[in-house]
């Protein structure tokens, strides 16, 4: 099928080259439009092959009408085969060129090569940073990957039709004009020449004043993004009123920013406008003081006057067209601002998948600061030993999620290194390493998919007897038939909604345990996995906590004490360094900042000021 052949042409999920696209506008358009370099020769040569039959028609006219003055008898008789070979053009080729070229930019380009940029794109910043997404916001940063690939298709296609039809229009239009008389040719080339120069003038501000708009955007989405994805604490803090000042006032430098737009624009139709009068006004009368002078034809007025008209038509298309283009340049460069970034973890050249035999860890004189004054981590060194469990624990600021993230390597160490089984994770690849570390984190963050598929995320190729028998050790069978969401799924196929807000801190927590128990890695990592959840729902989880534990390497943050006082060595962190270390009984008997932490609980709580960070 012809459809399907055309949409062929452009494969949009083509694997890309991992490389940071360009930073520069001219080189970014160039990065994406080389990869589909072929639909875009086809689409200019039958955009060439467009505008030369509709000049050919044009022309076509003022011979008509000069060809009709010797009576219908010899018309037809001595012309029969040039009007048959017009109605051809008009009734064949005409229409051939037109849906081909409609083939092109509709199937081929439009759906694909759109698509293609967003995925590239989407592909390259998923694989930014932790900092980089939680220096921004998540509504902005999907914005700028959906309309940087609009927009640069967009302006792409208007470019290769505007040039052909500027070019043929306007270069045909004077040959044509020069061939009846050199002088109907004189409006239009002061036309031209007034035109391209107010096109210089106005262009460049609207270039500008669209990038601005599109900022502003941009910011606006951010924001309101960012409302609807936390819409519980707005509720909570009873601040609507204030989250529609925060979004009103993004809103408002949105519009002004756009109305400083549409100002260039509107002032550059109306001197558009006015030139274009003058050269309709222009070339008639002199067409018609030519005529009158018997230096030119009556077919020669039909074809002067109609194309003036055409160009003038064509004119205030071409303007809007430049401008659309270069409003599509402005969002194209604002979305470079977020795309084009460097990525500050990545992998190392030659990087080698991590083989975890043992699942030792040894963290050696380690720094880290997020980039601050100050020490979080400073020198520090501590070794586990396979199949050891530690818990890590101290006041807030302390340096204990630093240390998670920097095994995890969601973030590059100073100096220092961090060793399993003796590999260094900065020389592994990031895939491998977290596919050998299994985490549950306080904050448990679900996708907003199916239970199955959440728990899928451990191991995606898991039987659905591996799913059931990951959901039975985390308990999560309890509750999970019982589940129904608004569209009428159940079970399994019910959706949990954004972060899983459908779900209780406790079930959460059974689904994210269920997850990791699915996905068995050898080195297990608990951020403080049950501070979230109530003193019963904390018990309830513990056996399931205690089942995830069997056999792995553990690292277990925790806010109260008791959760963690049977792991087998204690680690007491206090301002990046390692201050006491034992176990339970050994750092009570000690007296130091573990027992005083102990002493401060009340039903298990450490006091507020003696919260971990």
């Amino acid at each position: 099928m012809i459809f399907r052949w055309f949409e062929s042409l452009i494969d949009a999920f083509k694997e890309p080259v991992d490389v940071m696209p360009p930073t520069s506008v001219r080189r970014f358009y160039l990065f994406y439009l080389r990869q589909a370099w072929s639909a875009f020769a086809a689409a200019i040569v039958v955009g060439f092959g467009v505008a030369i039959v509709e000049v050919a028609l044009f022309g076509f006219i003022g011979r008509l009408v000069d060809l009709a003055q010797g009576g219908p008898d010899v018309f037809f008789r001595t012309h029969g085969m040039e009007l048959l070979g017009m109605a051809f053009v008009a009734l064949v080729a005409r229409p051939l060129l037109n849906s081909s070229h409609d083939l092109l930019v509709n199937q081929a380009i439009v759906p694909s090569l759109t698509n293609r940029i967003r995925w590239q794109n989407h592909r390259y910043v998923v694989r930014q940073s932790l900092a980089f997404f939680q220096n921004d916001f998540a509504g902005r940063i999907a914005n700028r990957i959906m309309q940087t690939g609009s927009a640069l298709r967009a302006s792409a296609v208007q470019i290769v039709d505007a040039i052909w039809y500027v070019v043929i229009y306007t270069g045909s239009a004077i040959v044509l004009f020069a061939q009846a008389d050199l002088w109907l040719a004189l409006p239009l080339f002061a036309w031209v020449f007034a035109y391209v120069g107010l096109l210089a003038v106005f262009i460049p501000r609207i270039k500008h004043r669209s990038w601005l708009a599109s900022e502003a955007r941009s910011k606006l989405m951010g924001r309101i993004v960012d409302g609807y994805s936390n819409i519980l604490t707005l509720k909570l803090f009873a601040h609507t009123r204030r989250e529609e000042a925060y979004v009103a006032d993004a809103m408002a430098e949105q519009t002004g920013k756009l109305r400083q737009m549409t100002r260039v624009t509107t002032a550059m139709d109306a001197s558009i406008t006015t030139l274009n009068g003058f050269l309709i006004v222009g070339t008639s009368a002199l067409a018609l003081w030519l005529w009158s002078e018997g230096r030119v034809t009556v077919g020669a007025i039909a074809l002067s006057t109609g194309l003036v008209i055409r160009i003038n038509n064509m004119s205030g298309w071409i303007m809007w067209v430049v401008n659309g283009i270069f409003e599509d340049v402005g969002t194209v460069q604002d979305g470079i601002t977020t795309i084009s970034q460097p990525r500050a973890v990545q992998d190392r050249e030659g990087a080698m998948p991590l083989e975890v035999v043992n699942g030792a860890v040894r963290f050696e004189r380690i720094h880290f600061h997020y980039g601050k004054q100050g020490g979080v981590i400073a020198g520090l060194d501590l070794a586990v030993r396979a199949g050891e469990k530690i818990g890590v624990v101290g006041p807030s600021g302390a340096g204990k999620s630093t240390l998670v993230n920097v095994l995890l390597r969601l973030y590059d160490l100073e100096s220092g290194r961090i060793l399993i089984d003796d590999q260094d994770v900065a020389h592994v690849t990031q895939e491998s390493l977290r596919s050998q570390i299994g985490v549950v984190t306080q904050d448990t963050s679900l996708l907003h998919r199916s239970i199955r598929d959440n728990i899928l995320y451990g191991r995606p190729d898991a039987s659905d007897a591996q799913i059931a028998a990951a959901v039975h050790k985390a308990r999560a069978d309890e509750f999970i038939p019982t589940l129904a969401d608004g569209e009428g799924r159940h079970g399994y196929d019910a959706l949990v909604g954004e972060r899983g807000v459908k779900l209780s801190g406790g079930q959460r927590q059974r689904i994210a345990i269920a997850r990791v128990l699915l996905k068995d890695a050898p080195i297990l990592v608990l951020d403080e996995a049950t501070s979230a959840l109530d003193s019963e729902a904390e018990a309830a989880i513990q056996d399931s906590l205690d089942i995830l534990m069997q056999g792995k390497t553990v690292i277990a943050i925790a806010h109260r004490l008791s959760t963690i006082a049977r792991m087998d060595r204690l680690v007491v962190l206090d301002k990046g360094v390692i201050v006491e270390s034992g176990t339970h009984a050994e750092l009570i008997a000690r007296d130091g900042l573990y027992a005083r932490l102990w002493k401060r609980q009340t039903g298990g709580f450490v006091a507020a000021e003696d919260a971990p960070g």
